[in-house]
This record gives structure tokens, sequence and C-alpha cells, in this order.
């Protein structure tokens, strides 16, 4: 990897993009790069959470190289950045945004499950500012997430809005200070990890598919189709969380 760097520590993967110099905007090769940290991710049953923050301090990424930009390339199987039109990924990945997160570095974040923000981050779709569209599911992402008007508000007049916006908004999670934002992130992680994975990634398919519903009624009465939910039914974490409770201990949780 030329352009991210990966590492887990034990069951949390964190990618990190890796061009501090440009505030970690993203060229066509890093596309690719992040497509096969995400399968890698995805593939390993011993990975259950993900981070994804930025190199430096100055940005998480501040959207596409416009220097760099190859108008022929084409984007990943799984689109800009290799996550956002990655509608399969059932385990939960967190934004860790320790800067700038605009243009598609938001689209980046609002991808993500959960926003974790530095104090000093800000977030925007400032496309149109250089005649382009935010195209990589920001403003659809946006509209669904925080509502439409002030979806709106953004997207139409490019704003840039602080961290603490973010979280009145709703789209951020928690705001921290820049010195805190990775214990932070990782108390997160660990709050997910006391679930069982299965009921986690079923959990999240459930949600995520339950919104392309109809409706709620259809939502609840077809929530049991779904691939997860019939995973998590067979897998040895459904026997072994009340197991566990029953024998009055920790439960050992194995993802499968």
């Amino acid at each position: 990897m030329d352009f991210i760097t990966v590492s887990s520590a034990g069951p949390i993967t964190t990618i990190t993009l890796n061009r501090p110099e440009v505030m970690n905007c993203i060229n066509p090769a890093m596309h690719h790069e992040l497509q096969a940290a995400f399968d890698a991710f995805a593939a390993d049953a011993s990975q259950f959470v993900a981070v994804v923050t930025g190199a430096g301090e100055r940005a998480f990424c501040a959207g596409s190289d416009l220097k760099a930009r190859d108008l022929g390339a084409a984007y990943p199987a799984s689109g800009y950045a290799g996550l956002i039109e990655r509608f399969d990924l059932d385990k939960p990945v967190i934004a860790a945004v320790n800067g700038l997160a605009l243009g598609g570095g938001f689209e980046v974040a609002l991808a993500c499950d959960i926003i974790i923000a530095s104090e000093t981050a800000s977030f925007g779709l400032p496309e149109p500012l250089v005649g382009a569209v935010a195209l990589g599911g920001g403003m659809h992402r946006l509209a669904r997430q925080i509502g439409l008007k002030q979806a709106m508000g953004m997207i139409l007049t490019s704003a840039r809005v602080s961290a603490a916006d973010g979280m009145r908004l709703g789209f951020v999670n928690e705001v921290v200070t820049p010195d805190d934002l990775e214990a932070a992130t990782l108390r997160w992680c660990e709050a997910i990890l006391k679930g069982s994975p299965m009921s986690i990634r079923a959990s999240k398919q459930t949600v995520m598919r339950g919104l392309d519903e109809p409706s709620l009624a259809k939502a609840i009465a077809n929530q049991t189709r779904y691939p997860a939910y019939a995973a998590w039914r067979e897998s040895e974490d459904a026997r072994e969380g009340p197991r566990a409770f029953a024998e009055k201990r920790a439960p050992q949780w194995k993802g499968r």
C-alpha cells in the first residue's frame, strides 16, 4: 500500500488515509487500495470492527485529489474509496474524523456507521464551488441521515459545518478534543465488542435493509428473511449468550 496504511489490534482493523501532505486527498490508486483493504476486512473472520481515519492533524480527507484526477479512471467494484457502494458489509465501521472531511472525505465518513469527531473537524460538500457534483453518495446519505431541509441547506450552499454542528444535526455521534480522539474511538470499539459479532452484524443489516422496505410493517415482517438473521440464528454465538448468562460468566464470542 502506497497511500494508505492498514493495521490490526485484536479484532479491530484501522485503515488510515496516508497522504497528509495533501490533506489525505484521494487519488485514483487510493480508491483501489481502499477497495482491497475493505475486502480484506470483510473477509477476515478474526476482524469485527473497522476504524477509518486520516494521517496527520489537518484532515481526515479533503476529498478527491483534483490535480491527480483521471476522468477516464473507473472506481473499484464498491465505488468511491472502495466503500460508498459497499452495501453488503455487515461489520461495523467507525470514522475517526481528525480534521477536514470535505467532499469525498465527508462522503466516506457518512458511509461509516458511527462518526467520532475531533473538535477541530469540519464537514461539507463543496463540490459546486469547483463546478462538480457530490455523486459519491453524500447527497443521498446526508438527506437520509439529517432530513431533507437541513441537508439541502448544506448541499445547495456548499456550507462547511463544525463538529459541534454535525452533532447537533445528527450525523456526528461524539465530539472530543484532538488528544482524546483515539481513546474515544477505542471506547466505542470496545463497547461494540461487548456484544456478539453475529448479533451486531444481524442488527446492522436489519436496520439498513429495513430502511429500504416500503413501510415499518414490511420491515418488521421481513426482518427474519435477511441473511445475517439466518446466520445469527444458526451461530455458536446465539447458543453461547444464553449459556453464559445461565452460568453467570462472561460470554466468549466466536463471531461464528
